[in-house]
């Protein structure tokens, strides 16, 4: 049999670091990696047989619980008609249908292979349609691996405690502003674009304060820049409209991922008519991807979201409802200091007695304790990510049953780390 060992040797040896991916590694809690044979439901199993709750589900890219039979049977028929042309295909024409049906802001959506490059070609957008070169940020706010957008990132930068990335030159980041989240910054005319999570979910879950979104689209508008929302993990996840229904504040330009590609590699920006026009070949700012558009991923994302009406919004909702009470249960009882937050379907530990606000207070939890909680947990079949700034996704897989379960593995492990 081979094992996770083995697979980790190997990998070492011809991948930087053993993984595709930073934190894959497991630099954050320590350990071998797991390596997933397959997955079903809310459940994963590894190369050495050990079965998983999985609340990672591909960081959110999996809604509707691993190998879906819709979602499999759309890729399946899919693939026997080819697996990419280089020409366009009913199925990019459908899913930006099903996108601007779904999110009112977005009148036309350009798909892309990734939600890094959904954000990179939006800022270029943004920058191209208002001539100007400013780009305002907000510290802790993930938007993929860009160089632009690397200052004062979350998640697996925020692991690694790197503020930037080596490579990304001094010049490359000039233009990009940093400032705290939840506070409105004043801008000037400068400024092309805004661009943010409308909920932070990179640096374990942060809401925004009451009127912030509110507060930055009016400054947005005094100024006449655009406001970019990062819905890479909200969009659709939170609600049909992602997180613009939820909070009722719409967005100039939208960046997607994740859900719409249903576990398939995908991303798409898209906002008002006027501004996506300025996109080549109907305007002068460029952008092109041999595989955008991909007749699978589209197939997939198409199946996922046709599975997510009101009803399964409710069902997600409830779980992650259910498993922040667990939780906090479980820590509370264990005595232990912890924020189990949600926002919705996202549920998010924070190791501190407070609520964090901003990436400073985030950066309080107890890295330390959640690395021995994420190995308690492993231990008694529940897979978290392995890092403590990445949220929880529960999904249409996640019943009553299965959250229990996670919920009594969470009590024992509270138990065994307090």
């Amino acid at each position: 049999m081979t094992t996770n060992d083995e697979l980790h040797q190997r990998a070492t040896a011809r991948i930087p670091g053993g993984v595709n991916s930073p934190i894959r590694a497991w630099g954050a809690v320590g350990g071998t990696p797991y390596f997933v044979e397959r997955a079903e439901g809310a459940r994963l199993w590894d190369v050495e047989g050990n079965e998983y709750l999985d609340l990672v589900q591909s960081y959110g890219a999996v809604i509707a619980g691993h190998a879906h039979p819709a979602i499999v049977a759309a890729v399946q028929e899919a693939a026997t008609r080819g697996t990419s042309y280089g020409a366009t295909t009913e199925g990019e024409v459908r899913i930006a249908e099903a996108i601007c049906d779904r999110v009112s802001s977005v009148d036309k959506v350009r798909l892309v292979s990734s939600g890094t490059e959904a954000t990179m070609s939006a800022i270029r957008l943004a920058r191209g349609h208002t001539g100007r070169t400013k780009l305002v940020k907000f510290a802790g706010n993930y938007h993929g691996h860009g160089d632009a957008l690397l200052a004062q990132s979350g998640s697996a930068l925020a692991v690694f405690g790197l503020p930037d990335s080596v490579g990304v030159t001094p010049a490359t980041v000039a233009d990009t502003l940093v400032v705290p989240f939840n506070e409105v910054p004043t801008l000037d005319e400068d400024v092309a674009a805004v661009i943010l999570e409308p909920v932070a979910a990179n640096m374990g879950l942060v809401p925004p304060a009451d009127g912030f979104l509110q507060a930055l689209r009016d400054e947005c508008d005094r100024v006449g820049a655009l406001l970019i929302f990062d819905e890479v993990i909200t969009g659709f996840r939170l609600a049909c409209g992602g997180a613009q229904e939820v909070f009722g504040v719409e967005a100039d330009l939208t960046t997607f991922g994740k859900v719409i590609g249903g576990g398939l590699n995908i991303g798409a920006f898209g906002g008002r008519g006027e501004v996506m026009d300025s996109m080549a070949p109907a305007g002068p700012v460029f952008q092109a991807g041999t595989l955008s558009g991909n007749p699978l991923a589209t197939a997939a994302g198409l199946a996922a979201l046709e599975l997510l009406d009101d009803a399964a919004y409710d069902a997600i909702r409830h779980a992650a409802t259910r498993l922040q009470g667990h939780l906090a249960q479980a820590f509370s009882g264990a005595g232990i200091d912890a924020h189990v937050g949600r926002v919705e379907t996202l549920v998010g530990i924070h190791l501190g007695a407070d609520a964090p606000a901003t990436y400073d207070d985030a950066k309080t939890t107890d890295e330390a304790a959640f690395g021995r909680f994420f190995h308690e947990m492993l231990s008694r079949g529940v897979a978290l990510a392995p890092g403590a700034y990445e949220v929880l996704f529960c999904g249409l897989a996640h019943t009553d049953d299965v959250v229990d379960s996670i919920g009594a593995a969470a009590r024992d492990a509270a138990v065994a780390i307090g």
